[in-house]
């Protein structure tokens, strides 16, 4: 979720895209489905209010409308044909996008989250799909957030109230040992 130029550019970290992309890699071999959740704005952003502290700075300015560079999913983990691409507009990805839809045409009930950020997307999303009943995996370092501190709270103790949270290592093994 949320893995856009604009934000995959703010860290400076070499090893994360290689990693999401062995998860993602390792994902299609096993034939899950992969879905690719992205912050979209129709152009003057006129689905974010005024009041919203996490996206108000941005209305007005073109960033992540149809054409901003920086709203392309980054190359690394870019789509493949026939993968899903859910436009959000609020930080959690289920309101005011699809994904609900696609997940339950789907046959959809377990979710494993990576994203940029732990304390936005990841959060809001987690706290939504275990409402609604999904089954969770977190990819603990297939996240990351601009607080090292708030991705570490909530990967070790926030998030494993409602979800299993494992390394891409760990999940792309426990993909090795299903399918032997």
């Amino acid at each position: 979720m949320d893995v856009q130029r604009s934000l995959v550019d703010r860290f400076d970290e070499d090893d994360y895209l290689p990693r999401l992309a062995d998860a993602v890699g390792a994902a299609r071999e096993a034939g899950l489905p992969v879905l690719h959740v992205v912050i979209g704005f129709r152009p003057g952003h006129p689905e974010v209010s005024p009041r919203n502290k996490v996206f108000g700075a941005v209305a007005g300015s073109g960033w992540f409308t149809e054409g901003d560079p920086g709203a392309e999913i980054h190359p690394g983990v870019a789509p493949r044909p026939g993968e899903a691409v859910v436009t959000k507009r609020c930080v959690s990805a289920f309101p005011g996008s699809d994904l609900d839809l696609v997940l339950r045409t789907g046959g959809i009930d377990h979710l494993v989250l990576t994203c940029i950020a732990t304390s936005g997307v990841v959060l809001s999303t987690v706290c939504r799909a275990a409402d609604l009943d999904h089954r969770l995996t977190v990819l603990a370092d297939g996240c990351r957030d601009g607080d090292p501190e708030v991705h570490d709270v909530l990967t070790r103790k926030a998030f494993p109230r409602q979800a299993d949270v494992l390394s891409v290592a760990e999940w792309t093994k426990s993909l090795d040992a299903d399918r032997s």
